[in-house]
């Protein structure tokens, strides 16, 4: 009540305390968060395995596999298939990035090189990979220099159509601006170009590893005499399924390191963004 005029004023409004608003990002990144789906999966095969759910005959306990890589190690042939194994994908890849960026930065910044280049590489996109191996060995033969070129083959596309497409999303107005500043060919390329298409680059070499790998499966199938597919087919003719194992879990393991090993490069050379994933 006011007490020089006897109004009866209102109670004042007490107001409820705002409740805190989530936030609308994935959260805060932990860095070894990308290791808890792969270690989900080996507790769940191991508690599968341990309880008897799971058919040794149909996938082998993972205890089982330790076993049989630590005598395969013993005898010294774990080592030297993956040595072998490794120094061919990295081989393919290394072939197959540096054509693919190649001819993706020809095919990105002219536009004739984009009407021949492109084309070609779109038209050769639809054909599987499997489907051009009998024309590598009829070319290259049925040794390393076939194998290596049918893993470069198969980590070209995804280098040069992720490198393509960044160089093609490249903003216009960077391209003005760098007119304005009057920069040089190699100064628009080292401040413009690379930059805009490291992000494609990095993302298509993800896939590109990934491609190298699976390619390897395949080759390593053909007339190989060692690696690890070598390795894989010998114990499939003597039923020995803990080897198998072993090399289907050391395939797994170099695939899920070459891209950890990727993605570490690629917030180290593009720490200057910020994004969901940082």
């Amino acid at each position: 009540m006011n007490a020089h005029s006897g109004e009866i004023l209102p109670a004042p409004l007490v107001l409820a305390p705002a409740r805190p608003r989530r936030p609308l990002g994935p959260g805060t990144p932990n860095r070894n968060g990308h290791l808890l789906g792969p270690g989900l999966l080996l507790l769940y095969w191991t508690i599968l395995s341990a309880t008897g759910w799971l058919d040794p005959r149909t996938l082998p306990a993972p205890w089982t596999a330790i076993t049989a890589a630590a005598d395969l190690l013993r005898e010294g042939r774990l080592q030297t298939n993956i040595a072998v194994s490794a120094a061919r994908a990295a081989s393919g890849l290394l072939v197959g990035g540096a054509a693919g960026v190649l001819l993706a930065f020809l095919s990105g910044l002219s536009l004739l090189g984009g009407y021949v280049i492109d084309g070609i590489v779109q038209l050769k996109r639809g054909i599987p990979i499997l489907a051009l191996i009998p024309f590598m060995v009829l070319w290259f033969g049925i040794g390393e220099p076939m194998k290596v070129a049918v893993i470069a083959v198969a980590a070209f596309f995804p280098i040069y159509i992720q490198t393509h497409s960044a160089l093609r999303a490249i903003d216009l107005r960077y391209v003005e601006l760098a007119e304005t500043l009057g920069l040089n060919r190699r100064q628009f390329l080292a401040r413009i170009i690379i930059p805009g298409a490291l992000p494609g680059f990095l993302l298509g070499l993800r896939f590109g590893a990934t491609a190298a790998w699976l390619a390897l499966v395949v080759v390593e199938q053909l007339n190989a005499t060692s690696g690890i597919g070598y390795m894989v087919t010998l114990a499939r003719n003597y039923a020995q399924t803990d080897v198998m194992l072993v090399g289907l879990v050391v395939y797994a393991l170099l695939g899920f390191g070459t891209d950890s090993a990727i993605r570490w490069g690629e917030r180290r050379l593009l720490s200057w963004r910020r994004t969901l994933g940082v």
